[in-house]
Formats: structure tokens, sequence, C-alpha cells
């Protein structure tokens, strides 16, 4: 107890030093954390090994780089639907969703889901996700109604790709004649060599990982699937969907030209984000350093453009990707307003 009150005494004799603690208390009691000044925000991307998740990280990372006080994090999803949904319930603030969820979301017309996804806006046009329907080789399988009968991984549950699956074999009047696998586009690689499946369904930019994957270690056709689409009612039911080609030698062992359809990745943000936070976010990707950034992170984000950035939307665009496009000399259409 003496040593304790000496010490006090002590203390008590140096005014200065009780001036400058006390100015210390008072400025750590009051002062913000560095948490409490930096923003935190999602991004729901993709499974691994799909071009989402390249996408997702690429840009979190970048916007985590260059914008003062955010922090953006990348999730990992199922994909397009799951992005949908996570962003419209603010679970996520960024996401990437195909044209086609988003704007079937919007309408409640997404497969047994009426709900009306409403805080989900386009920011901006990413690349072109076609359809790779892949077989081995000596598998008797030619074309897609030899499918019949037949277990064909679509994805995982939830994921755009199972919902583009499911579309598209519908338009040809057989999704009920199939056997729909719900596995990931990596897990489906390596299933197709071990023939627990009969055929792979990728649904991503190209090059993909998981198909390079699945035609380094075994020889692989990619089925033509275009012209049984154009045969069917995928196009009157989704319009938009398009035709594109996947070129020859894109793939190993691939050397011919693959007609396919497509949908657009986009990327999408919450409407809650701020106009200024998201006019932020867009200008520092769509710039002359962040496009060269997002092209050393995939090849697919060759197709990212800002004279294309609104291609293959048709549902309104967030208030501030809006001002930033428009700033740019771009014009939107009725559906984009």
């Amino acid at each position: 107890m003496f040593m304790k009150a000496m010490n006090l005494t002590q203390f008590f004799r140096k005014p200065a030093t009780l001036a400058a603690a006390a100015v210390t208390a008072v400025a750590l009691a009051t002062a913000p954390t560095a948490d409490a000044r930096t923003e935190r925000l999602a991004f729901s991307g993709g499974p691994d090994g799909g071009t989402f998740q390249y996408f997702s990280n690429g840009i979190a990372t970048r916007l985590s780089r260059v914008l003062d006080g955010v922090d953006v994090s990348n999730m990992a999803s199922a994909g397009s639907v799951e992005n949908l949904r996570r962003v419209n319930s603010r679970d996520a603030d960024f996401g990437i969703v195909y044209s086609g969820d988003l704007f079937l979301g919007m309408n409640g017309q997404l497969t047994n889901d009426t709900r009306r996804y409403r805080n989900v806006q386009a920011v901006a046009y990413m690349f072109g996700a076609p359809a790779h329907l892949i077989v081995l080789e000596n598998s008797g399988i030619n074309s897609p109604q030899d499918l019949v009968g037949k277990r064909v991984a679509v994805g995982p549950a939830g994921s755009g790709a199972a919902a583009s699956a499911q579309r598209y074999f519908e338009g040809l009047g057989l999704w009920d004649q199939i056997r729909p696998q719900y596995i990931g586009y990596s897990q489906g690689a390596s299933a197709i060599g071990d023939r627990q499946i009969d055929a792979l369904w990728v649904f991503a930019g190209f090059p993909n990982a998981s198909v390079i994957q699945a035609a380094s270690s075994n020889r692989v056709r990619i089925l033509q699937t275009y012209e049984a689409a154009k045969a069917g009612s995928l196009f009157k039911d989704h319009p938009y969907y398009a035709q594109v080609t996947i070129p020859a030698g894109t793939y190993p062992g691939v050397d011919y030209d693959v007609v396919t359809i497509q949908d657009s990745a986009l990327w999408v943000a919450g409407r809650h984000l701020s106009e200024e936070r998201m006019y932020q976010a867009v200008s520092q990707i769509y710039s002359e350093e962040g496009l060269s950034f997002m092209r050393s992170v995939s090849g697919a984000a060759r197709a990212m453009s800002v004279e294309g950035a609104l291609t293959g939307i048709v549902t309104p665009v967030h208030a501030g990707a809006k001002k930033f496009w428009t700033e740019k000399g771009l014009t939107l259409t009725a559906d984009q307003q």
C-alpha cells in the first residue's frame, strides 16, 4: 500500500503528465477506430474454377486498393441466381448476374420462384457467357438430342448455369428426359473423365479453366448447341439469349468452331448503394488502368469496354453507373432507365 501511495503522490506532483494523460484518454474514447472509418462491401462471385469468381475477385481486389476507406471482400457463390438473391437482400452489395436471370427475377418469373427482385440493378456488361456442352470423344454422343437418359452435370443447385441448362433443354423438350447432376465445374471436369457423368454443361466466358481441365485430361467433343436451340423454343421464350461462336483452338483438341448460345454476364449492385460510391467504383474499373488490370485477371475481360458497357442489359441501370455512362456519351434505352 505504501508503494502504491508513493507512486500516486509522485504522479500528482506532475500536473503536465496528468493533463497529457487526460487528453490521451479523451482522445482514445472519442476517436473513431480504423474499422469505423472503413466502409466494408461484399462482392458475390461464383464457384471455384468459374469465370465469375475470377471477375468478382479482380474487382474486389482493385476497388479495395484504389478507393480510400473502402474494403471489398470477395464471396464464393453458387453463381448467378444466388448472387441475385444476396444482392437483393443486402447480404452482398455487388454481384455478377446473367442478364436473363436479372430480367426474370425482376418480373417474378424465375423457375419455381415468383418473388420480384427489385433491389438489384445493372451496372455494366462484363462478358458473354456461352454454353459449353462437353462429352467424351468416344461416347457416341454427337448432338444434344443424344443426351436422353444421360447424366448431365449442369452446375450447382441455384446457379445460373443450372438455370440456363434447364431453359435450354426445356426449349428442346428434353429437360424431363435427361438426368441432371447438380455439381460444380471443377468437380464435373473430373467426373467426366471418370465416367461418373456423360456430359458437362459449363455456362461461362471462354476460355474456361474447368473446360481446359477436362479437355487436357481427356479427348473431348464440344457439341454444337445453337442449331438445336434455333429449332426449339429457346429464343422465343428467352429472347435475351444470342448466337455466339467459340473459335477453333480455344481448347486442347477442339480444332473446330463451336456455334452455341450465350447470355450476358452483368456486374450488378444493390439499389441501396449510394450513387456516389457506385460512380467511384465504375470510374475505377472502367478506367484504362482498371481495364488493363481486369484483362490480366481473366482473358474473358477482353470483352469489357466503355463502348460496349450497356450490351445485353434489358433492365434498369444503377444511378451511379448511369451518371458515368452518360458522361462517357452512351445513351440508355427505355428499359435501362
